[in-house]
């Protein structure tokens, strides 16, 4: 075994530290109007990226089908989006943002928007840069999915 192990020097601890720093943070913040992050990504996904399809907003936030289904019957029940059939079948859903959700979004962009810059205003534009550069190179070709992000 190595004796030079250092786990504070360990990729993996330093980025899955700071990814739950950023998490705990915007968890905080959005819990003020009754939301978690993965019913922001939802709403974000739906209300401003455009994904209304179950399946293809599971692949968008990165999260497994029955992990999507779950997190949608909750948003319908508290009212925060709405599934509509699109054909006569009954098999087609699509998602969409209510009047409520669309509140929501709208309430909660300037946090998640604040929670961002208050970690990447330590950084220079070039260092922005050079990280989303290094994380996307990080990221290719990596294609799991998870019960939750």
């Amino acid at each position: 075994m190595p004796k030079d192990y250092q786990l504070h020097d360990r990729l993996g601890f330093r980025l899955s530290r700071l990814s739950r720093m950023m998490q705990a943070r915007l968890e905080t913040s959005l819990a003020e109007h009754d939301l978690t992050r993965l019913k922001w990504c939802v709403l974000s996904g739906v209300g401003i990226e455009g994904r209304t399809a179950p399946s293809e907003l599971a692949a968008h936030i990165g999260i497994t089908r029955p992990a999507i289904s779950k997190l949608i019957k909750t948003m319908i029940a508290e009212g925060l989006i709405e599934r509509n059939l699109v054909e006569a079948d009954g098999r087609s859903r699509q998602i969409s943002v209510t009047q409520l959700g669309k509140d929501k979004l709208n309430s909660c962009w300037h946090m998640v928007e604040s929670n961002q810059e208050h970690f990447l205003e330590k950084l220079t534009a070039y260092e922005r840069t050079m990280l989303n550069e290094l994380l996307n190179t990080l990221i290719k070709d990596e294609f799991d999915i998870f019960d939750d992000i």
